[in-house]
């Protein structure tokens, strides 16, 4: 396990959640380096800010346990147990954390006291299997989650945990977003994103992106959408009206998880390189940085600083579709 230095006073830092590798790649944004790798227990696999930005939160999932770090310094402070946490999310209220639990068909809904920056499980619903991602109406009183195994969307109650309709969405759906009215869900079985009606869960229509599409994205000033596809490896960029393709960028390696610097970049994973990808949203041209194996989380610091000069070293190029994706494939 590499233990590279520490991360330099003023420095933005980026974290990393390495899935294969149970450990915690932190990088220097502005100089796109590793500085150091922190280990875990077992297999940490998505990471959510608080919403006063106080504690960066990490699910190990296979630990059981939340991981509680300093956003500045990337330094864990404290350990709690969680029963098997996956994806998760504040509702947009700030006021409660929903966790999926991969491997034990439950959705747990917590209290979130902020000032202790402590859980209350609220609810514990038993629903079908392999619940995924998560999203939520602005108003915090509907969410919606993905059952990966049983190619079903679910909404319920955030309040009472009452399942409030559960339909069929297309083949292993994975990230489920809520934008404009409609719910986009990417289906990982298949290649397309489903949009889908919050109210009653009728699927409307089918985005095709290319196989292995995974999760949605919406840029912070709301102008664009990024889906990922992790089979054909690249990004589909839609139109946040229309939800209509608009470019399509090939990127080698799987991207999975996405966040977003100051200057506008994509920051992306790369589930099958041990890499994360840098990518200009004008271009799609993009460079890399080597970290752990299968990296899957990612938090990009938004801490203000002058767009790095480096050139990308990579240009995207046409979608290109790859004969299959490595032996360590999984469904998450």
């Amino acid at each position: 396990m590499a233990m590279l230095a520490a991360l330099p006073a003023g420095a933005a830092p980026v974290l990393v959640l390495n899935s294969g590798e149970a450990s915690l790649s932190v990088l220097d944004r502005d100089q796109r380096v590793e500085l150091r790798r922190v280990p875990v227990l077992r297999e940490p696999h998505h990471v959510v800010l608080s919403p006063d930005g106080r504690v960066l939160l990490v699910a190990d999932s296979a630990a059981n346990e939340l991981l509680f770090l300093d956003p500045q310094t990337m330094e864990i402070r404290r350990r709690e147990q969680v029963s098997n946490p996956y994806h998760f999310a504040f509702t947009p209220d700030g006021t409660r954390l929903v966790v999926t639990s991969l491997r034990r068909n439950q959705i747990d809904i917590y209290d979130w006291n902020a000032t202790e920056q402590s859980l209350t499980l609220r609810h514990r619903l038993a629903v079908g299997d392999m619940p995924s991602h998560l999203a939520f109406t602005p108003d915090s009183r509907i969410g919606f989650g993905t059952l990966q195994g049983v190619d079903r969307v679910i909404a319920f109650e955030v309040e009472t945990g009452q399942v409030l309709w559960d339909k069929e969405v297309g083949r292993q759906p994975a990230g489920v977003t809520y934008l404009n009215g409609k719910l986009l869900v990417g289906n990982m079985g298949e290649e397309h994103v489903a949009v889908m009606n919050p109210a009653d869960g009728t699927v409307e229509r089918r985005i095709v992106v290319g196989r292995g599409a995974h999760t949605v994205f919406v840029s912070p000033d709301g102008k664009h959408v990024y889906a990922t596809r992790r089979v054909d490896s690249g990004i589909t960029v839609l139109d946040p009206q229309t939800f209509n393709p608009i470019a399509s960028w090939r990127i080698r390696g799987g991207p999975d998880c996405i966040d977003f610097a100051p200057d506008g970049r994509l920051w992306a994973t790369l589930r099958w390189v041990k890499q994360v990808a840098v990518i200009d949203p004008e271009t799609g041209a993009y460079e890399t940085i080597d970290v752990g194996r299968s990296p899957h989380g990612i938090f990009v610091s938004k801490a203000v600083a002058e767009p790095a000069e480096s050139e990308p070293a990579q240009a995207g190029e046409a979608v290109v579709p790859e004969p299959g994706v490595p032996a360590d494939h999984a469904p998450e």
